[in-house]
């Protein structure tokens, strides 16, 4: 077989230059050739060498059709034949484990794989086949000898046949092995032990044999409360992770967690490092286990294994009161029947809390951050922890003061007599916010007027209620529950708790306004009766230098806690 290339010059070689008229050419496979300037000045290239690549094919058919012509077919013995492809001729090679000519008879000749590969491992002795090879074990053992394999080795039953020294050193590496489990598995044991004894000491310091105690008497709790194990919760919030966390307040950090059932709860952790927080705790275990109303946050159990004292509730999925109104980067509006209804949910919660409860209790921190809202924005009172059993016998309870800035009621954080005319208060200015969606106090607003009762208070004096109204609420339909509203709120913030209406009496009129047919009212009617409002000096109220007083600053939630020192 014989080839032939011929190379021609264009023009004859006459466009060439004078001073060299030589020229040359050479075959080469594509891109094996990089021009270079060398090359025209001195042959530079003459002595190297470029690869040439033969591309070619059998006739014009696939190897279906080259086949069935076996005459001419041109795959001889050990042999495939290939396609080429742009699926015009074919062409043939040796198979697997053959090499040589598959175009000559006997042309694919067998590759002797233990000569040139050496594929087997160990003391496997290979063994050349036709077309493969075999790695053959010795006699008495067994496994695949080949280097990817798992090499040969003796039986089970035949193990005793190793060295001695194989033996020893197994069994030692054994032994080692059985020791360092058995020190591991001690020392889970202890660890476990020395847990559960620290848990059950947590229990008892927490309060948990009282618990117990109170809990089997079931004496006015429900039956689904739960004392929850730590491990529980610990898996619940995937073991208090940051992204679980919902909000941080003054009594400690509420997490989103969810049970072994599916069941989605709020657990909270109290803040530890001050005894009083543990009293706290307890008494809001003792406080909630106690109502079973819709409008409040119902706990489900709580947990007294761990350091931290934990409560779980009910997990309430539309945060909070304060988040809709008071978000400017979020805020969901609410129109005013919503607000409305709310309102009176809330009073009734508070209502039920005073009066129906087997022992009176007075929440102590009524506010925005602590109603919450569900998805079918239903309100429900939480944060129990500074409320306060009253019994029926006491009128009120002197207690070191606790309230948020701008809802304390001035008459207790002056006198620290706690009664429930202080939720009464606290609420008036929760109403008052529903009417103006302005903060209960505000650094934005100048000095007389940073705190909303007094400012609220003054404008209706003047009569300029519309002045400080959120006017998206107001309408002409709705202009007679409002001024209603604005009243009410103004005779729940009058200075002195006895002139305050109870919080059933506020609960029942909401509950009749949000009855009330719409109809527009004249705005003679935004004067309410002439009693003594919230029109003093409140400054002086809040000044340090008027008691003996010092306070903490919350800047999560804006809490004060005062501790008036001798006030009895």
């Amino acid at each position: 077989m014989s080839y032939f290339i011929t190379l021609e010059s264009y023009d004859n070689h006459t466009d060439v230059l004078p001073e060299n008229p030589c020229s040359y050419a050479f075959v080469a496979e594509n891109d094996n050739y990089t021009f270079s300037s060398s090359d025209i000045r001195g042959f530079g290239f003459q002595n190297r060498k470029f690869p040439v690549t033969l591309d070619w094919r059998i006739g014009t058919t696939s190897c279906d059709e080259a086949k069935m012509d076996a005459t001419n077919f041109g795959c001889k013995e050990n042999s495939d034949c290939v396609d080429s492809e742009n699926n015009s001729g074919y062409f043939c090679k040796c198979i697997r484990g053959y090499e040589g000519n598959p175009y000559l008879s006997n042309g694919c000749q067998d590759i002797n794989e233990c000569e040139t590969m050496s594929p087997c491992n160990g003391t496997a002795t290979c063994i050349n086949l036709q077309g493969t090879y075999n790695c053959s074990c010795p006699v008495g053992y067994e496994g695949d000898g080949r280097k990817n394999g798992t090499g040969c080795s003796l039986p089970y039953k035949d193990q005793s046949k190793r060295s001695p020294l194989i033996n020893v050193a197994l069994g030692t590496s054994i032994g080692l092995i059985g020791l360092l489990l058995g020190i591991i598995l001690l020392h889970w044991m202890l660890r476990r032990k020395q847990i559960s004894k620290l848990r059950e000491e947590y229990f008892q310091q927490n309060g948990g044999i009282l618990l117990r105690e109170q809990l089997s008497k079931r004496r006015g709790y429900r039956e689904d409360v739960k004392i929850f194990a730590a491990e529980e919760l610990e898996k619940a919030t995937n073991n208090y992770h940051e992204s679980r966390i919902l909000g941080r307040g003054g009594q400690g950090t509420v997490y989103k967690g969810i049970l072994a059932d599916n069941r989605v709860v709020a657990i909270k952790k109290s803040i530890i490092g001050d005894p009083s927080q543990v009293e706290q705790f307890i008494n809001e275990i003792t406080v909630l286990y106690q109502i079973n109303h819709r409008n409040v946050v119902q706990l489900l159990g709580c947990c007294l294994e761990t350091q931290v004292p934990l409560l779980v509730y009910e997990y309430i999925t539309n945060g909070t009161l304060f988040h809709h109104l008071h978000n400017d980067d979020d805020a969901s509006y609410l129109p005013w029947e919503t607000r409305l209804r709310i309102a009176t949910e809330t009073a009734e919660a508070l209502s039920y809390l005073h009066s129906a409860a087997s022992v009176p209790i007075i929440h102590r921190d009524i506010k925005l951050a602590n109603i919450l809202l569900d998805d079918n924005y239903i309100a429900k009172v939480s944060d129990f922890g500074a409320s306060r059993l009253n019994p029926s016998d006491q009128a009120q309870i002197t207690t070191i003061v606790q309230g948020t800035f701008g809802y304390l009621d001035p008459e207790y954080m002056l006198t620290s007599l706690l009664t429930e005319k202080s939720d009464v208060y606290s609420f008036g200015v929760v109403l008052m916010e529903l009417l103006t969606t302005q903060k209960a106090v505000c650094f934005k607003r100048s000095e007389q007027n940073r705190v909303l009762a007094m400012y609220f208070v003054s404008l209706m004096k003047e009569n300029r209620l519309l002045d400080i109204l959120d006017p998206r609420v107001l309408n002409d339909e709705n202009i007679g529950q409002i001024k209603e509203v604005a009243a009410l709120a103004r005779r729940c913030v009058r200075v002195q708790g006895e002139e305050r209406p109870t919080m059933k009496e506020v609960a029942h009129e909401l509950a009749g306004l949000q009855a009330m047919p719409k109809h527009p009212w004249s705005e003679s009617k935004l004067i309410g009766e002439e009693a003594k409002y919230l029109l003093g000096d409140l400054n002086n109220t809040y000044d340090d230098g008027a008691t003996s007083s010092s306070m903490g600053y919350d800047s999560i939630n804006n809490k004060f806690t005062f501790e008036l020192q001798g006030a009895r």
